[in-house]
């Protein structure tokens, strides 16, 4: 029986979760997919993320790629999936894909929220879904220093070691530093759209910009950084909590 592709577009809560990559150890939210579809279907696959989000990282958007001979309707799976998934993950939409269709290679930009409480006394309702920084920051220097690295360049510097890739040349599309005044903590929220992203480049920079908004660093050093080809020459790496995976986008073709 011939299969067919399916685009999944899921969102989840990874506090409780190791990641999205199937473990030796601990559960994830890709083991939990796939046996919701082995139930729905009764097949045993692989179901593809855009992206292998760290333990404890959550996901507004993330998108799954699949081949299935179910005969169900995309509306039914959605159905029948959340049925059978636990509450903290959710298929927000089941299509059909031209054949082949693949998460990763096929994405075009991804696009990233991080969440940051700076000063005052720690939201213990925040803890999973924000990273606490003790110190008040300057989200305008912070802005102004994530404005030069807009653009093509090697991000290596702020790559971490452990996911190789053919080239750390990286183009950033959108990337914006703002307060949300008026809300809850009133907390730093940093959004980053590119064509691609190196292992754990999010929270790197992220981290990288905290120093700038402490004042530990002028405003060009993220982008000086570049050059020297060096993690250890950023800030230190975000903590996975405030990161969300917010959509991935693919050629209108698909």
């Amino acid at each position: 029986m011939s299969k067919n592709s399916f685009k999944l577009t899921l969102a989840y809560d990874g506090a409780d979760y190791h990641g999205w990559q199937i473990q030796a150890e601990g559960n994830t939210v890709q083991a939990e997919l796939e046996r919701a579809i082995k139930t729905v279907t009764g097949e045993e696959l692989r179901a593809v993320a855009s992206g292998r989000t760290d333990s404890g990282v959550h996901a507004l958007g993330q998108v799954v790629s699949f081949e299935s001979s179910t005969s169900h309707e995309p509306e039914i799976l959605q159905r029948a999936f959340n049925g059978h998934l636990p509450e903290d993950i959710r298929v927000l939409k089941v299509e059909r894909a031209p054949h082949g269709f693949h998460a990763i290679r096929d994405a075009v930009l991804k696009r990233y929220r991080y969440f940051i409480q700076d000063g005052g006394v720690r939201d213990p309702f925040l803890r999973t879904w924000c990273w606490y920084v003790s110190q008040k920051l300057d989200d305008w220097e912070m802005q102004d220093a994530a404005n030069e690295l807009i653009g093509e360049h090697d991000f290596a510097t702020y790559q971490s070691a452990g996911s190789p890739r053919n080239t750390t040349v990286r183009k950033i599309l959108d990337f914006k530093v703002e307060r949300q005044v008026g809300q809850l903590c009133e907390p730093i929220v940093i959004e980053i759209a590119a064509n691609g992203f190196l292992y754990n480049m999010v929270r790197n920079l992220v981290g990288t910009l905290v120093e700038v908004g402490a004042g530990k660093q002028v405003v060009g050093w993220p982008k000086q950084i570049l050059a020297g080809k060096d993690r250890k020459l950023a800030g230190l790496t975000a903590p996975p909590q405030g990161l969300f995976m917010v959509a991935v986008e693919y050629p209108d073709a698909e």
